[in-house]
C-alpha cells in the first residue's frame, strides 16, 4: 500500500526537477475530465502555477458534454487555467484529404483525435517554453493501450508508473471530484466507447495481474496477446546500425 502522501511530494519533486532541467516556464496538459488527466493537472498544479490545461473535443457527443462538464469542475476545483480547442473541423478535413489517398480504417480513424490533440499541445507549449505532461497509466501502458505519436507522446508522465487502481486511490486521497471518479474510463473516441469494451478485459483483472502477478487463464491471453503485439510503442525507434 503506498501512502499518498509521501507520493504527492516526490512527484512534485519530480515535476520541479524536469522542469528545472528543461528550463521551462510551465506546464500543458490535454484535460479530457478523465481520472488520468485530473490526477497530472493536480500534481502539476501543486508543483507550479504555470499550468495550463487544454479540453480538445473532437467530433464525439461525450466529449462536448460529460466530458468537457467533468474536465471544467476539475480545473475549478483546483484553480487550474484553461482553455479549449475544438479539433473536431479540423479532423474532418484531415480525414477528407487521406480519404482522398486511399481507403482508411475505423482504428486509423479513432487515432487521428489523439495525434491531432498531440499537435495541439505542442504548438501551445513550445510557444509559451511549457512542457507537454503525459497522462498515461501503468495499465495502459503495459496493455499499449495508447495511441503512438498521440497520447503517447509528452515530455515527463508523473504518473506512468500507477496503474488504474492506484491512480483512483490517489484520486480519493487528493478528494478529487466523485464525477470523474466514479465514470468508466473512456478515450471519448466514439459514441459509447469505454477502454475495458475496447480491450476486452476489465482493468482490474489487469491490475491484479501488474500488482499480484495473478490472473485467470482467459485474462492472461489478453494481456499477453496485447503486450506483446504492442511493444513497439514502448521502445525507442530501431535505427540500423545503432
Amino acid at each position: 500500500m503506498r501512502d499518498w502522501a509521501i507520493e504527492k511530494e516526490r512527484r512534485v519533486a519530480f515535476i520541479r526537477e524536469i522542469m528545472g532541467e528543461a528550463s521551462a516556464a510551465g506546464i500543458v496538459y490535454g484535460n479530457s475530465g478523465g481520472k488520468d488527466c485530473t490526477l497530472v493537472g493536480i500534481l502539476c498544479k501543486l508543483a507550479t502555477d504555470n499550468v495550463l490545461s487544454v479540453m480538445m473535443p473532437c467530433g464525439s457527443k461525450r466529449n462536448y458534454g460529460q466530458d468537457i462538464d467533468d474536465a471544467q469542475q476539475a480545473a475549478n476545483q483546483y484553480n487550474i487555467a484553461t482553455v479549449t480547442a475544438d479539433l473536431t473541423a479540423a479532423r474532418d478535413t484531415l480525414l477528407a484529404s487521406v480519404q482522398a489517398a486511399g481507403d482508411v480504417n475505423g482504428t486509423a480513424i479513432s487515432n487521428m483525435a489523439p495525434r491531432l490533440r498531440m499537435i495541439t499541445l505542442y504548438a501551445l507549449a513550445q510557444s509559451s517554453n511549457y512542457l507537454v505532461a503525459g497522462t498515461g497509466n501503468r495499465s495502459e501502458r503495459h496493455m499499449g493501450y495508447f495511441t503512438k505519436w498521440g497520447d503517447g507522446a509528452c515530455d515527463f508522465n508523473p504518473i506512468g508508473d500507477l496503474t488504474v487502481r492506484e491512480v483512483y486511490a490517489f484520486l480519493r486521497y487528493l478528494e478529487a471530484p466523485a464525477s470523474i471518479i466514479d465514470k468508466a474510463p473512456s478515450a471519448g473516441l466514439f459514441e459509447g466507447q469505454t477502454d475495458e469494451q475496447d480491450m476486452g478485459i476489465s482493468y482490474e483483472a489487469i491490475d491484479r495481474y501488474l500488482l499480484e502477478g495473478e490472473a485467470e487463464p482467459a485474462d492472461l491471453m489478453v494481456i499477453e496477446r496485447y503486450h506483446t503485439v504492442s511493444g513497439h510503442k514502448r521502445r525507442p525507434t530501431p535505427i540500423y546500425g545503432e
